[in-house]
C-alpha cells in the first residue's frame, strides 16, 4: 500500500462533514494499511450520548476517504472491526480494484452544508436516487415528511429542550466560532458565517450564552430558541433517513457512509442539506416525528432540508488544510 500516496490525499479526506464540525477522526498508519478511529477529545458526550452522530461522521469520513483514494488511482477497501474498547471503527487495506463509485474528489470538495434559502424541491428522480443508495443498506429509505409545516413547532421545541440542558450548552459554545478572532475560526467548530448569522446576531449570541448560567432560570433557553427562527421558512423539503430497526454501532457506521454518498447525490443534483438534527437528539420531539412518519423513533437516523441553493454557502474550516485553491485530478 502507498501509505504515502494516501497520505498527501488526507487534506480532501478531512472534508467530510461531522456534528458540529468537530472532525472527530484519527488516523494510524500501519505497514499495509490505515487504521481509522476518533479521538474523545473531539466528540459530543452531552449532545450525542449515544454516539450516534459520533459514529455516522466515522461513516461519512471513511466512505469520503474511499472516493477520494478512488479518484487518485489508490486501489482501497474499507474492512469494518469495531473496537469500542480502543476507540477504532476499521481500517483501510490495498484491495484487486479501485472502489467503485460515481463521486469524484471535485463533488467531495464542492458539497457544503447550506442553512440559507432553498428554493423548490426535490424531484421524484432524486428521490429515486436517494432511495437507490439507502435501500441496499436496510431499513426503510429515505422518507419525504408529510405536512412539513408542522415540524416549526416541533423544532422550537427540540431548541429548547437543548437549551435548556447547561452541559449541552457548554458543549455548543466550546464549538462556535461567532468571531474571526477566535484562535479556531479557520480550523473547526460552528462559524458565524456557516450558520448564516449577521455580525449583529453573532454578538448578541455570544453575549446571551455568556450570561447562560444566570439567564436560564430566567427563560434564556426559550429566548434561544425563538431567536433562531424557523429554518422551514428558508425553503426545501424535509427527508428522514431511516435506519434498520436494530442498528449495532458498526451498523451505524455503515449508514454514516450512505448518508455521505446521499448528500453527494444531492450535490451532484443541484442540491443541497441543512440538517435538523435537534429533532431527533430530543426524546420527545423524535417521538413526535416517529408518529408523523407511522415509523418506531429509533429508526430515525438524519433528519434534514433539501432544496437547491440560491447563493453559494461558506466552506467550512478543517484541521487539515487544502494546500490547493482545487483539488487534485483523478488519473
Amino acid at each position: 500500500m502507498d501509505l504515502d500516496a494516501f497520505r498527501a490525499l488526507e487534506p480532501w479526506c478531512w472534508r467530510a462533514p461531522s456534528a458540529h464540525n468537530t472532525q472527530p477522526w484519527r488516523l494510524r498508519y500501519e505497514p499495509d494499511a490505515v487504521r481509522i478511529g476518533w479521538d474523545p477529545a473531539y466528540t459530543l458526550p452531552a449532545a450525542d450520548p449515544t454516539g450516534r452522530d459520533l459514529r455516522l461522521s466515522l461513516g461519512a469520513f471513511v466512505e469520503t476517504c474511499l472516493i477520494v483514494a478512488a479518484d487518485a488511482g489508490l486501489r482501497l477497501e474499507y474492512l469494518a472491526d469495531h473496537d469500542e474498547r480502543h476507540r477504532w471503527v476499521g481500517l483501510l487495506r490495498p484491495a484487486p480494484h479501485r472502489y467503485p463509485t460515481p463521486f469524484r474528489t471535485t463533488d467531495v470538495w464542492e458539497r457544503r452544508t447550506h442553512r440559507g434559502t432553498l428554493a423548490g424541491g426535490v424531484e421524484p428522480d432524486v428521490l429515486a436516487a436517494l432511495d437507490a443508495v439507502a435501500r441496499p443498506a436496510g431499513g426503510g429509505g429515505v422518507r419525504t415528511v408529510p405536512r412539513a409545516d408542522r415540524l416549526g413547532a416541533l423544532l422550537r421545541a427540540a431548541d429548547r429542550g437543548s437549551y435548556a440542558d447547561p452541559a449541552v450548552v457548554a458543549e455548543l459554545r466550546r464549538w462556535l466560532r461567532l468571531d474571526p478572532t477566535h484562535p479556531d475560526y479557520h480550523a473547526d467548530g460552528l462559524t458565524d458565517r456557516c450558520l448564516a448569522l449577521s455580525r449583529p446576531a453573532a454578538a448578541g449570541l455570544r453575549v446571551a450564552l455568556a450570561g447562560y448560567p444566570l439567564l436560564r432560570p430566567l427563560g434564556l433557553p426559550r429566548l434561544l430558541a425563538a431567536a433562531g427562527g424557523d429554518p422551514l421558512a428558508h425553503g426545501g423539503t424535509v427527508l428522514v433517513l431511516l435506519a434498520p430497526e436494530h442498528l449495532d454501532r458498526s451498523g451505524q457506521v455503515e449508514f454514516g457512509r450512505v448518508l455521505l454518498r446521499s448528500w453527494l447525490t444531492l450535490h451532484t443534483a443541484g442540491l443541497a442539506a441543512h440538517p435538523l438534527s435537534q429533532l431527533i437528539d430530543v426524546a420527545a420531539t423524535r417521538a413526535a416525528l416517529g408518529t408523523l412518519l407511522d415509523v418506531a423513533p429509533q429508526r430515525l437516523l438524519h433528519v434534514t432540508r433539501v432544496g437547491r441553493p440560491t447563493r453559494p454557502a461558506p466552506r467550512s474550516a478543517r484541521r487539515v488544510p487544502a494546500c490547493a485553491a482545487a483539488p487534485p485530478t483523478g488519473s
